[in-house]
């Protein structure tokens, strides 16, 4: 079959045949062993013959005929429809038929781009658009788009608390829609059958659940403290009291102003939205940011106990008290050690 091709591209290429010959040998010979990778890229939609005449200008290829030769052999394979757009890690040390195959194989150059647990989406748009990624508005876009939420599977008006957090690799100028759906799939991949079976013996929705983990991520960072974080705001609804959460407030803030100082202030406590836990009952309006597993599960099967309260120690844990006398006496101390 490889000699037919060759047969026919020097057919095609025409008259010099000792020159074509040799240029069609030189598909199998790398113009220069030893050579470092650098990148090359691929614009969307660009042809294969520019493709071959930039390798060729760039000194990837042995030989000035190579280029069109390559291109005649690309389409005699079928390879040419098959060369995918984006940055790839190429060497002058290797032929070009190992170049073609790179290409057509699809190796493009990824980046590794980590989000952390309780990243939310304005974090996470800013990250992707910093890494030259996607854009940071059509991530905002598309995670805030109820119709686009929907067609991934997601029963939300939109994609917060369901980026799963995590180390992900993007090509460059990849898709908004691809970066969130593969975000999302690695949250439905992450629940075993039997998170989602006590999912359903909770009685709570998978939104309400996520909603509430993403709370319990946003107070504490400390893996340990989770399922008495959770507890709290279990035996808070449990009775029907407000959860007065600050994150929650916080994330009103941001939806609304799209940035937070740093400073929650006693207007921002009693300001009505709909994530304002202190000034409305039950959950907020969604979740407030990615979720790790650990915080699921925590709210899924939280320590068992009637705490009510908690406050900051000021070194990553909380003290945790079930009258409000308790807490108030908690705060007191804590409040005053800081200050001291």
């Amino acid at each position: 079959m490889i000699r037919w091709i060759l047969l026919v591209l020097v057919a095609v290429v025409g008259v010099g045949g000792g020159l074509v010959a040799r240029n069609v040998s030189g598909l199998y010979i790398a113009a220069s062993p030893g050579a470092p990778e650098r990148t090359f890229s691929i614009g969307e939609g660009e042809a294969l013959t520019r493709v071959a005449q930039r390798l060729d200008r760039e000194g990837f290829f042995p030989g000035r005929l190579a280029a069109r030769v390559w291109t005649l052999y690309a389409r005699a394979k079928g390879l040419d429809r098959s060369v995918k757009s984006g940055e790839y890690d190429l060497s002058p040390s290797l032929t070009p038929i190992q170049i073609l195959e790179k290409l057509a194989s699809g190796q493009v150059k990824t980046y590794a781009v980590t989000f952390p647990e309780g990243s939310h989406v304005l974090e996470i748009a800013a990250k992707l658009e910093a890494a030259e990624i996607t854009s940071r508005d059509a991530v905002v876009e598309k995670a805030f788009s109820p119709e686009f939420a929907r067609s991934l599977g997601v029963q939300a008006d939109s994609l917060e608390g369901y980026l799963f957090p995590e180390t992900y690799r993007f090509r460059k100028n990849t898709p908004a829609e691809v970066v969130l759906r593969d975000m999302v799939e690695q949250l439905d991949a992450k629940l075993t059958p039997e998170d989602r079976e006590k999912v359903t013996a909770s009685g709570m929705s998978l939104h309400d659940v996520i909603t509430l983990a993403s709370i319990v991520e946003k107070e504490t960072g400390a893996s340990e403290e989770r399922p008495l974080i959770a507890a709290v705001f279990h035996n808070r609804l449990a009775r029907r009291m407000r959860l007065q959460s600050d994150p929650t407030v916080i994330y009103g803030i941001l939806r609304e102003r799209g940035l937070f100082d740093g400073n929650i202030r006693k207007v921002d406590l009693t300001t009505d939205s709909p994530y304002n836990t202190y000034t409305r009952g039950g959950l907020p309006a969604g979740p407030i940011a990615s979720v790790g597993i650990d915080s699921i599960r925590a709210v899924l099967a939280p320590a068992d106990v009637k705490y009510l309260y908690f406050v900051s120690r000021g070194n990553g844990t909380h003290y945790f008290s079930n009258t409000l006398e308790q807490h108030n006496e908690a705060v007191r101390s804590y409040q005053l050690r800081r200050g001291s």
